[in-house]
């Protein structure tokens, strides 16, 4: 992999080591889903982006969230004052006075949602500062990452559902691809199955087919649907049970051909801990819009590295490449059809995830990635 060469001079370069921050904003845009999405135990009809931004003189990193609009304000009234003013090259030391900070707010969730958006405009603003990209500052160990096309949502009648994988697997060519069951209520198990079948059938008998039941089963449910599972080959089983239920998903995982996969709300190195610990997956999602950003993602990742599992990168697809490009032990990225709608539409950069794999952006500092103010105001609401 290539990087850009040098473009800083000892008088600049000096100057980036001395740079502080000198302002931190967020602001909340909730985008329409472009048809209603539900999983097996949520539903909803629009989606809320937190993006951070962090200024040091000229250059600005930006980083963001999939969380409430609340976490917008919560960056500029609990983050912003520990961020500001601090050295924009220590990124650990802002990590952990942010950590410090919210410790009175409980940490998992709104809390580390914020802390993850700025931590990526952190790592990004240092990038563009360094005048590299994103993957450069970190270290690549691939220059391609492999993604799964994600989706095929419950609401979807079976037409729908069959042009939505028929695109990613026929018209993208990528060769792994998830749907959404674990429907709770009515005759949820015999759609489930109706639905796993259909999406075999449309992507035929080469790629590979997921799973996401979003913790819509009890235990010895998911055992059994996996078992019937078994005769359309699916490869991935996420959230069989509810992933606090570490004792149901180790379960599933001893009983299952398909792999158990978890992980996705995970805030911090306990929780990964403790899944790892309990033998409870096979591949350890991670999200580093909600486990305090690519710091907690290279922690994580190590985590599950030191009990020889692989990662799996949980959403915001364009956020997670340079991250996914620099772990070794990677396995995939999701690209999650509700967030690259969204970040194709606000961001100039997007990546391109034809064939099934993204060429990792050697050309462009930091995240490569620019926010479309005007594109974004109109769904603004914080």
């Amino acid at each position: 992999m290539t990087t850009n060469p040098e473009t800083t001079s000892p008088e600049t370069t000096d100057e980036v080591i001395g740079a502080v921050i000198d302002d931190v904003r967020a602001a909340a845009y909730r985008v329409p889903t472009d048809r209603p999405e539900a999983d097996g135990t949520f539903a909803w009809d629009a989606t809320t982006m937190v993006v951070a931004e962090i200024r040091t003189g000229e250059v600005t990193g930006t980083g963001w969230t999939y969380a409430p609009a609340a976490a917008a304000p919560f960056v500029a009234e609990m983050l912003a004052p520990v961020v500001t003013g601090a050295a924009a090259l220590d990124i650990p030391g802002i990590w952990q006075a942010m950590a410090g900070r919210v410790r009175n707010a409980g940490r998992p969730g709104l809390a580390f949602y914020a802390i993850s958006a700025v931590d990526v405009a952190l790592w990004d603003l240092k990038a563009r500062l360094l005048g590299v990209p994103l993957v450069s500052l970190f270290g690549a160990a691939r220059d391609r990452v492999p993604v799964y096309g994600s989706g095929g949502f419950t609401t979807y009648d079976d037409d729908a559902t069959a042009a939505h994988l028929r695109h990613w697997v026929h018209e993208r060519g990528i060769p792994r691809v998830k749907i959404k069951i674990g429907e709770s209520w009515g005759t949820a198990p015999a759609r489930d199955l109706h639905r796993v079948a259909l999406a075999r059938e449309v992507i035929g008998p080469d790629a590979e087919l997921y799973v996401d039941a979003n913790g819509g089963y009890p235990a010895k449910q998911a055992v059994r649907m996996e078992r019937r599972m078994r005769d359309h080959d699916v490869r991935w089983f996420e959230e069989p049970v509810s992933s606090d239920d570490l004792a149901g998903l180790r379960l599933v995982r001893e009983r299952a051909d398909a792999d158990v996969a978890a992980g996705e709300y995970g805030g911090d190195q306990d929780y990964f801990t403790r899944m790892c610990e309990a033998d409870a997956v096979d591949c350890l999602q991670i999200d580093a819009t909600r486990c305090g950003g690519f710091t907690g993602w290279f922690g994580a990742a190590a985590v599950a590295a030191g009990h020889n599992l692989q990662v799996s990168a949980h959403c915001a697809p364009n956020l997670h490449v340079p991250a996914a490009a620099a772990t070794p032990n990677l396995r995939h990225v999701e690209w999650f059809h509700d967030h690259v709608r969204i970040e194709s539409e606000l961001f100039d950069g997007a990546a391109d995830p034809a064939g099934g794999a993204v060429r990792v952006g050697a050309d462009r500092p930091g995240l490569g990635l620019t926010l479309r103010h005007g594109a974004a105001e109109r769904y603004r609401v914080a």
